[in-house]
């Protein structure tokens, strides 16, 4: 094995220098924790981005990849394969939607709910195709998503931007009616912002949108690609709001627990595409499927996602426990798994540096704010080491 600086060093000679790694490289990991090439243990709270929502190298999961590697891995969709027929009938169990597509990202995932949306407003509001999006939002890093993603740092490079994206406040019902025109024929949203900043929503705001986006015939779109799959407290973020229930729900991150999946959900009213309108080579992948198929019946049946819940309820308290005693802090939010410390001054990259030091992964979601998105079946003495290891950082600062 090479060293870490070998790995680092071919790093920065082959591969293209758009991302700021952090010092480990790392090998393996199980559970919580990952292991890097000098034999450091860290406590890993970022969980690949909210994706590894059963921790890493999951019984169920790795048993469910090992056993259909050696049966069949890719196959064209032009022919039936069993592990993405398991996978959707489980979302579609345990979810208000009724029909399931398979790509391979959340952004893939959102740019194929758009193209829905825009048949729909061809189809049924006279060629409507304009989108409503919120400013801090994040849907992706294509062309379409950059456009969708409400956040200028990750548009400006790129403009001009590609039409048919109208981006208002989140949480603010009127900026939408306010954007609303004979052009719109849907709103995409996330129940809670997590790369805009760990963002909840007032209580009924998602509600109104959703009757508002009825009273007008367009559709109701949430990405879920990083609340789906327990991390708010329920398989679906949105079943964590009362009387909410989308018409197109967006999923990815950890719906293949770790193998690139995502997919496009949708009721049957608004199941408009037809044989040759979308598609996708490994969309459905038998190898990824296989993997979101276990991971989601694992989560089921062993209710993961209350565990979130109640886990997300103690890591909260023992925040704000801290943030009693720290000035820095001016607020916790979060839901379920998800969650932000909020700071008064700009030292997140300080305290991720800081953090990863003494063997905690975290996550600068903005100069200001650290994220926490550890593994949904994370232990109550992992969540104390963890907010321990912050504790003794800002008493440093």
């Amino acid at each position: 094995m090479l060293s870490s600086q070998e790995y680092k060093d071919l790093e920065k000679k082959y591969y293209m220098q758009v991302v700021n790694r952090m010092p480990p490289v790392l090998i393996k990991g199980k559970g919580t924790i990952v292991t890097d090439t000098d034999g450091n243990d860290y406590l890993d709270f970022t969980a690949g981005w909210a994706v590894l929502n059963l921790g890493h190298s999951h019984e169920s999961v790795t048993k469910a990849v090992s056993e259909q590697a050696g049966k069949i891995m890719q196959m064209s969709n032009l022919f039936y394969t069993i592990p993405q027929l398991s996978l959707a009938k489980t979302i579609v169990d345990n979810s208000d939607v009724d029909k399931v597509f398979f790509c391979n990202s959340g952004a893939e995932a959102n740019e194929g709910a758009s193209k829905l949306a825009r048949k729909w407003g061809k189809l049924k509001l006279n060629g409507a195709y304009e989108i409503i999006t919120t400013l801090n939002s994040f849907h992706g890093r294509t062309q379409a998503m950059m456009a969708a993603t409400g956040q200028p740092h990750y548009q400006n490079n790129w403009k001009p931007l590609m039409p048919g994206f109208v981006n208002v406040e989140y949480n603010n019902l009127d900026e939408i009616k306010n954007a609303y025109n004979k052009n719109t024929c849907a709103v995409l949203i996330e129940p809670v912002q997590g790369e805009g900043g760990v963002n909840i929503p007032d209580e009924g705001y998602l509600k109104s949108v959703q009757e508002f986006c009825r009273s007008k015939n367009i559709l109701f779109m949430l990405d879920e690609v990083q609340t789906g799959m327990g991390r708010l407290g329920t398989l679906f973020g949105y079943q964590s709001f009362d009387g909410v229930e989308p018409d197109v729900m967006t999923l990815a991150k950890a719906l293949g627990s770790g193998a690139p999946l995502g997919a496009f959900c949708t009721k049957d009213f608004c199941s408009v595409l037809e044989p040759g309108d979308h598609g996708s080579t490994f969309g459905g992948n038998a190898l990824t499927t296989s993997a979101g198929a276990a991971a989601a019946d694992y989560m089921v049946k062993n209710n993961i996602p209350t565990m979130a819940r109640n886990s997300g309820i103690y890591m909260r308290e023992k925040l704000t426990n801290l943030k009693e005693t720290v000035d820095q802090i001016t607020e916790i939010r979060g839901m379920g798994l998800l969650i932000g410390v909020e700071m008064q001054q700009e030292i997140s990259a300080k305290i991720v540096g800081e953090a990863v030091n003494k063997g905690l992964l975290i996550n600068a979601v903005r100069p200001n704010m650290i994220r926490f998105m550890p593994p949904l079946n994370v232990s109550k003495e992992e969540i104390d080491q963890a907010v321990s290891i912050l504790e003794s950082i800002y008493k440093t600062l």
